[in-house]
Formats: structure tokens, C-alpha cells, sequence
């Protein structure tokens, strides 16, 4: 039977950290291709830490909430609206490519030590603020971490794919490329068979254990 208050207790935690996690990653994306020579991001509004020019109604909203009410709150998946990046504008387009790509999980790894940081405030606080403050912080932990790792898997259109076209040779990489139209079909098969859980835990686990450690936060 679905615990409905706790579910909803989650979703309260869970808001501030996938807000910020899904928003930096987006805005930094525009961010670095702006710095190298590509403004569609910025002249569309989108190099911002406003949530809602970020937020897509299914795949930020329905979607994780679904997934996580028939989960019972123990899963969550989720996309925010891609930034828009006219690669053919960067003064180098093969090559900056890779930065463009890899500000994303960049951002997701800065905000989890971030948040790995507030973890250990939290044990300064009264209990009053402690409890929730450490609840929070350990979710925004997992959630830039699964993101991260999640977005660096070599799959186009994820940001790892677009790595990989960028240091690829020029044939490989064209080839490659063409994989983007399957790219989320792709995703979805291996979430649903496992295999995506499979690669993803040891590497999710992995990286928290690092920061964790390196924070004190066992």
C-alpha cells in the first residue's frame, strides 16, 4: 500500500534540490556556449536561474511524479527542456563542443559538493533546522550525482554523447551522431530491462562514496 504522506514528505525534500540540479545544468550549458560564441541560448532567455524557463511540464513535472508515486518513493526520473545550442556558431564547433557538453554534469558535480558542504553545516544546527537541512542535502547529493553520471554516459543526445562526438574523428563522430535520433528510445529500453541500473549504480555509488569521504560524511 502506497504511504501517501510519505511520498508527499519526499516531494518536499526533493523540490529544491532537483529545482537547482536540473536549472544550473541547463543554464550552464548556455552559459559556456555563449562563451564561445554560440548567444542562442542567452537571446532565447534561457541562461537563467529562473526554474520555470527550464521546467518541461512532462518531463520535469508528470513524469518524475508518476514515477516516483508508483514507485512507491523509492525511484525518480525525470528531464528538464534542453538549451537551445546552434553548434555551427561556436568558433571551434568540433572541439568546444566538449566544453558546451561537459558544463552540464560539470555544474551537477559542483552542486553536489555543495551540497555535501550544507550536509556538514547541518550538524551544527539545532535539531530543528539539522533534520531537514541533512534530509535535503543528502537528496541533493544523489540527485547531481545520479545526474551527472547519468548525462555523462556515452549516449547522443546526452551530454556524454556529444563528448564523444567532439574527441571522435571526423568520420567516427558524423556516424556516431546519427545515433541522436535514437538516442532517448535507447534510454528508455535500458531503464526498463535494468541495464541502465546495472552501469549506473556502481558509478553513482562510486562518486558519492568519494565526496562523502572526502567531506567526513560517513
Amino acid at each position: 500500500m502506497l504511504d501517501i504522506n510519505a511520498i508527499v514528505q519526499t516531494v518536499a525534500i526533493l523540490a529544491l534540490p532537483v529545482l537547482f540540479a536540473i536549472t544550473l545544468h541547463e543554464a550552464a550549458h548556455g552559459y559556456v556556449a555563449r562563451y564561445f560564441g554560440d548567444p542562442t541560448a542567452w537571446q532565447m532567455g534561457r541562461i537563467s536561474l529562473n526554474p520555470l524557463r527550464h521546467i518541461d511540464p512532462v518531463g520535469t513535472i508528470l513524469m518524475p511524479l508518476g514515477i516516483l508515486f508508483f514507485s512507491g518513493g523509492n525511484f525518480l526520473f525525470g528531464y528538464a527542456k534542453p538549451v537551445p545550442v546552434d553548434f555551427n556558431r561556436l568558433r571551434r564547433p568540433k572541439q568546444d563542443m566538449f566544453w558546451v557538453a561537459a558544463a552540464g554534469p560539470g555544474a551537477n558535480l559542483l552542486m553536489a559538493v555543495l551540497w555535501a558542504m550544507l550536509f556538514k553545516l547541518s550538524w551544527l544546527l539545532p535539531q530543528f533546522f539539522s533534520v531537514p537541512l541533512a534530509r535535503m542535502a543528502e537528496m541533493g547529493i544523489q540527485i547531481n550525482v545520479v545526474l551527472m553520471v547519468l548525462n555523462l554516459l556515452p549516449l547522443p543526445p546526452l551530454d556524454g554523447g556529444r563528448i564523444a562526438v567532439s574527441l571522435l574523428p571526423y568520420r567516427l563522430a558524423v556516424r556516431f551522431a546519427q545515433l541522436e535520433r535514437w538516442g532517448f528510445p535507447i534510454l528508455l529500453l535500458l531503464l526498463f530491462t535494468g541495464v541502465l541500473g546495472a552501469i549506473m549504480d556502481p558509478l553513482v555509488s562510486g562518486t558519492k562514496q568519494a565526496i562523502e569521504s572526502i567531506f567526513g560524511l560517513y
